[in-house]
């Protein structure tokens, strides 16, 4: 799978396309997943419980991620997975018609979120073999761009395809199993375009072994933890996203939700606009005003603005929950600002991982990172349903404004190098 292309071959011709095949099995298990459930009839208890449970194969993928590093290439990782992916996805769609829909779906689910962690090593690492440092920086709000694009494709356009299917097949158990089956011929294609498409960095091959494969594992994650401020740094991968991780879990029941439950009682189709195609638009526009932001005036002087710019918007569903408007088009503006918010604040969260990840191991470096960064997204979101069971939307919501305080606090304690990401690195 290690088809050999033009050296002198454009990133445009592979990062959009590298990264919104990245977005998309994340965006299906943690969020699509979420939509499906609910119109399935799941109750928010289980929703964020089990699919809160979704993210640990990507806490968790650091303990296999020198595997990416000492066998084989990261592009010939890329590609295999795809299409594993792909075929994951048709094995969703079969399932979703059986009586055991739930149980069935989420097994499903948990292996493709094993196979999507992998990929992710695999599609970082090979991102900054194939990149100078300098151009990481440039191509950092791409990146992002084109994952938010995934995610706006998914909870966007995927979820308003769900509902119009719903409307002409007569439920949508018959909807999502069509979404899921178009998903996995698209993902297969997706495998073939990258086998002859991703570059061949002279760097992307295995690391060299010292010895036996434990002692290299074990020397792999000692070098992490021996790096300097990983305290600090490893406080900033739990809690920058706190809030964020309990919030996110119970949008999407708040928008589908009728009055006398305390949500906004927004249709399938209504929420894919309003949520997944203008809240997400702004989302990516937010990342890529980011990380222009960023390669102009450096990490460490935008750190403050961009976790304010995350942070604060969050006051956003505290006025929805209590006002419960109807007007579409005012909801859509006001979760496009806290979307916009979110997508700018994020890039720094990503730059900082960069930053911490490299040297010599950087491929497993940032899979360490972005395993600390699904922990801290995991554990507070499982008991989020729960808890806005017993506090409503609208205190739950104020509790999301008071849980913005962790990241604040874990932001203070990490230290950056002055012109970090500038262009002229």
């Amino acid at each position: 799978m290690d088809q050999p292309v033009a050296p002198q071959r454009t990133p445009w011709t592979w990062i959009p396309t590298l990264y919104f095949g990245q977005g998309i099995p994340y965006v299906v298990v943690m969020t699509l997943s979420v939509v499906m459930y609910k119109n399935l009839g799941v109750s928010n208890t289980d929703i964020a419980l089990y699919t809160s449970w979704l993210y640990l194969p990507w806490v968790i993928k650091p303990l296999w991620s020198p595997l990416v590093d000492l066998f084989r290439t990261k592009r010939f990782w890329i590609v295999a997975l795809q299409i594993v992916i792909g075929a994951a996805l048709a094995s969703v769609a079969l399932t979703l018609p059986g009586p055991a829909f739930f149980q069935a779906s989420l097994a499903v689910f948990w292996l493709m979120a094993f196979g999507s962690a992998t990929h992710d090593i695999a599609a970082d690492g090979f991102y900054l073999h194939a990149l100078p440092t300098h151009r990481q920086a440039a191509f950092v709000g791409v990146r992002s761009t084109f994952y938010r694009l995934a995610t706006l494709s998914g909870q966007g356009g995927l979820v308003y395809l769900a509902g119009v299917l719903a409307e002409r097949l007569g439920g949508f158990a018959a909807a999502w199993a069509a979404v899921f089956g178009i998903l996995a011929v698209f993902f297969v294609m997706l495998g073939l375009y990258h086998y002859f498409a991703l570059p061949k960095p002279a760097t992307d091959g295995p690391v060299p072994r010292t010895g036996a494969l434990w002692a290299d594992f074990a020397t792999v994650f000692a070098a992490f933890f021996r790096k300097p401020g990983i305290g600090a740094a490893l406080a900033f991968f739990l809690l920058y996203r706190f809030a964020e991780s309990q919030a996110l879990k119970l949008v999407t029941p708040f928008l589908l939700d009728d009055a006398a439950k305390g949500g906004l009682g927004l249709t399938t189709k209504q929420v894919g606009l309003v949520y997944g195609t203008v809240g997400v638009a702004a989302l990516t526009i937010g990342g890529i005003l980011g990380g222009w932001i960023i390669s102009v005036y450096g990490l460490k002087r935008m750190l403050w603005p961009m976790i304010l710019a995350m942070n604060l918007p969050n006051v956003v569903f505290v006025y929805l929950a209590i006002a419960l408007p109807n007007d579409p088009w005012l909801i859509s503006g006001l979760l496009a600002v806290e979307q916009l918010g979110y997508g700018f604040g994020f890039a720094a969260y990503l730059m900082f991982m960069i930053r911490f990840a490299r040297g010599p191991n950087q491929t497993a470096h940032y899979a360490i990172c972005t395993g600390f960064m699904a922990l801290g997204m995991m554990l507070p979101g499982m008991g989020a349903g729960w808890l806005q069971d017993q506090l409503g939307y609208p205190k739950f919501f104020i509790w999301v404004l008071i849980a913005t305080i962790p990241s604040f606090a874990a932001t203070a304690l990490i230290k950056i190098e002055p012109g970090f990401g500038k262009k002229a690195e």
